[in-house]
C-alpha cells in the first residue's frame, strides 16, 4: 500500500489515486484506524451499509470517486490522530457539537470533499493554536 499523506494535498491524493493503486485495502485501514462502524463509514462515502461491506471485501471495483473519498477521509484521520494525539480523543471531537461550526458535529461535513477540506482546515487550526 501506497503511504497516505497526513495533510490532503490534490497532487499527493490525485497521484495515488490515479496510481491504481487504491483498492479495498485502504476500506479496511480507514475502518481499523478511526475505529468508525460500517454506517458512520458509509454514510460518510454516501454509498449504503451493504455496498461498504461489498467494497470492504474486494469483491467489487472501487471508482475514482469512492476511491478520493477514501483517501481523503484517510488523510484527515492520520492529520487528525496526530494532532489530538490519539484516535479515541480525534473521534470524541469529530463527534461532539463545536462551537466554531455552528453548534454542528465536524463529523456531518465529512460527506463531501470539500467539507473533509473544511474539517482538515479546523485541524491545522487546533493544531497551530487558532480555535479549539
Amino acid at each position: 500500500m501506497e503511504p497516505i499523506p497526513a495533510y490532503a494535498r490534490m497532487p499527493e491524493i490525485l497521484n495515488l489515486i490515479h496510481s491504481g493503486k487504491i483498492d479495498f485495502r485502504y476500506l479496511d485501514v480507514l475502518k481499523r484506524m478511526g475505529r468508525f462502524k460500517d454506517d458512520i463509514l458509509s454514510k460518510w462515502l454516501n454509498i449504503n451499509v451493504k455496498t461498504f461491506r461489498a467494497y470492504k471485501k474486494g469483491s467489487v471495483s472501487i471508482g475514482p470517486g469512492i476511491q478520493e473519498h477514501t483517501v481523503m477521509l484517510l488523510s484527515l484521520i492520520k492529520h487528525g490522530v496526530q494532532v489530538f494525539g490519539s484516535s479515541d480523543t480525534f473521534s470524541k471531537w469529530l463527534h461532539q457539537e463545536n462551537f466554531h461550526l455552528d453548534g454542528k458535529k465536524p463529523a456531518n461535513f465529512l460527506n463531501t470533499i470539500s467539507g473533509i477540506k473544511f474539517i482538515d482546515d479546523q485541524i491545522s487550526g487546533i493544531e497551530f493554536g487558532d480555535n479549539a
